[in-house]
């Protein structure tokens, strides 16, 4: 899996694609979908929905939310360089498994913990 949940990425495709102007807009994850292989980010592919009225939305009317985009659609930014790159795999000696920033080598995050020796 190489975007996960609260990761930083870039649009690389769509209405919300990064263009010259807004080439340093970084957008957040909020959901991944596996199976389906799509994300749903932030503040990207809002749709307005028509919502009846009821005990949850009492004045009903029309609800501004994001829908899931292409997973291929997305790059992650990575922490300390600050660039989009793509996500590898690297293994600790003690056997943690981590996700690798290919442009600086830095680890992005904790894939699987260390393994324990019986």
């Amino acid at each position: 899996m190489r975007v996960k949940k609260d990761d930083l990425v870039i649009i690389l495709s769509g209405a919300s694609r990064n263009k010259a102007a807004t080439r340093d807009k970084r957008y957040r994850v909020l959901s991944v979908d596996k199976e389906k292989g799509k994300v749903t980010v932030e503040g990207v592919n809002v749709v307005q929905k028509a919502v009846r009225r009821s005990r949850r939305n009492p004045r009903g009317g029309m609800l501004s939310m994001e829908m899931p985009i292409a997973m291929s659609n997305v790059q992650v930014v990575c922490q300390k360089c600050g660039k989009p790159t793509r996500v590898g795999a690297r293994f600790a000696e003690d056997g943690a498994k981590f996700r690798v920033c290919k442009k600086c080598g830095a680890d992005i995050s904790q894939v699987s913990p260390a393994r324990v020796k019986k």
